[in-house]
């Protein structure tokens, strides 16, 4: 699956919002939490340690949420299409040098 970085503001920001038919991955960089207002789909949300270690899997989160992770190092987090991840499981390594 192809997945994007969400390097600027806006990209941050903005998200998947309004988006329908997700078939790609948004990866944020150095983030602890995220928002799903104004999405129209559910999304699985994964969180990544430095060396992209799965440290915990959100699946099928409905759109208005808030998910906040409270781990002191820096983590990553990656928004997947709903029940996408179903094949991802702790401990697992995401690879994701090919973006």
């Amino acid at each position: 699956m192809k997945v994007l970085i969400a390097k600027s503001f806006k990209d941050r920001f903005f998200g998947l919002m309004n988006k329908r038919n997700i078939d790609y991955g948004l990866l944020f960089n150095n983030c602890k939490s995220i928002h799903t207002f104004f999405m129209r789909e559910n999304i699985d949300v994964i969180l990544l340690d430095k060396n992209n270690k799965v440290l915990k899997i959100n699946r099928n989160i409905k759109p208005n949420r808030i998910l906040i992770f409270n781990y002191k190092k820096r983590t990553n987090i990656l928004e997947l299409p709903s029940n996408s991840s179903l094949n991802i499981h702790i401990n697992d390594i995401i690879d994701l040098n090919n973006l």
